[in-house]
Parts: C-alpha cells; sequence; structure tokens
C-alpha cells in the first residue's frame, strides 16, 4: 500500500488560523508586537479616554456646554484612535502595512492626542459646573493625557536608543585620506 494514499486525507501541511492550540479570535490577536511597558501604556490609554467618555456622557446640565462639547469630541476620539492603534499592532494587519509607517504614525498620532486631550481637559476644568461626573470625567481626562504624553516620550526614548545603536563610530584616520591611492 501506497504511504501517499493513508496519510494524504488526514496530514495537513500547515493547518489554518482556525486550527491548532489557538483558534478563533485568538490566532489572530498578538500583543508580543509591543514591550510589556508599551502594553500597558496603550492599554491605559484606550481604558482611561473610554471611562473619560463614559463620565462625560453621563453629564446632564451643563452652563457652558463648549468646553463640555470639545472635551466630548477629544476623549472619544481619543478612545477610537488608541483602540485602532493597538488593533493594528495586535493582529495580522501589521504584517501587511510597513513597520516603519507603523511606528511613525503611532508617534505622532500620539503626541497630537495627548496635547489636544490635554488642552481640552484644561478647558473643560474651566467651563465645569463642578458635579462629581464633570469631575470624574476632567481626572480620568487628565491621567489618560498623562498615559498619552508618557507613551510618547517612552517612544521618543526607543528611537533615541535606535539611533545611537545604528550610529557607526568613524575609525579612520584623516591622514589615510590624503594619501595618493597609488603610492
Amino acid at each position: 500500500m501506497e504511504n501517499r494514499a493513508v496519510y494524504s486525507p488526514t496530514t495537513e501541511a500547515a493547518p489554518g488560523a482556525g486550527r491548532g492550540a489557538r483558534s478563533g479570535l485568538a490566532a489572530y490577536f498578538f500583543l508580543g508586537r509591543l514591550p510589556l511597558h508599551r502594553r500597558i501604556l496603550k492599554g491605559s490609554q484606550l481604558l482611561l479616554s473610554l471611562l473619560a467618555f463614559i463620565c462625560e456622557e453621563v453629564v446632564t446640565e451643563c452652563g457652558l456646554c463648549g468646553g463640555l462639547y470639545f472635551f466630548e469630541f477629544v476623549s472619544c476620539s481619543a478612545f477610537l484612535l488608541s483602540l485602532l492603534l493597538l488593533i493594528v499592532y495586535c493582529t495580522p494587519v501589521h504584517d501587511r502595512v510597513d513597520s516603519s509607517k507603523v511606528k511613525s504614525s503611532d508617534f505622532y498620532i500620539t503626541l497630537g492626542t495627548g496635547c489636544v486631550f490635554l488642552l481640552a481637559s484644561i478647558i473643560f476644568v474651566s467651563t465645569h459646573s463642578g458635579t462629581s461626573a464633570e469631575i470624574a470625567a476632567i481626572v480620568f481626562g487628565f491621567v489618560a493625557s498623562f498615559m498619552f504624553l508618557l507613551d510618547f516620550c517612552a517612544m521618543l526614548w526607543e528611537k533615541r536608543q535606535e539611533s545611537q545603536v545604528r550610529k557607526p563610530e568613524s575609525t579612520t584616520r584623516a591622514e589615510a585620506l590624503t594619501e595618493p591611492l597609488n603610492a
């Protein structure tokens, strides 16, 4: 009997993503692309911006509503942007796009979101009515903006460390460059 006929129906060279030890959604979700401290920062950004948005949505009355509406827009946008970045880092989408573009986008999105979230929190502080929901939203807004800015600083430090590692030291002497080639 030929071995091919016996083993062919039950053996696969490479099982698909939905088979094996990790199946279903877990097969497509991988946290290993980010270091632990960045995963914690990204998760806290996601959670804190969502909590700020939820606390702001609980507010029923406002005296000066402009600050509330701006904070609402920024907190919702920060939540959606941090969710998008986390999805890109943790799914196969990251393998389909250029890694340097993902890092660059993350760098600038995190900086912009942190600065605008901080500005929205400051404006909301100056226009709030003093209810407990508003104060909770402000606290979550400030903490979330600091998490975004802390993540930006971590990325800046990593980028600086990478540039120092890649920078070669010049070991050639200047005298060797001035000598004729055919001497």
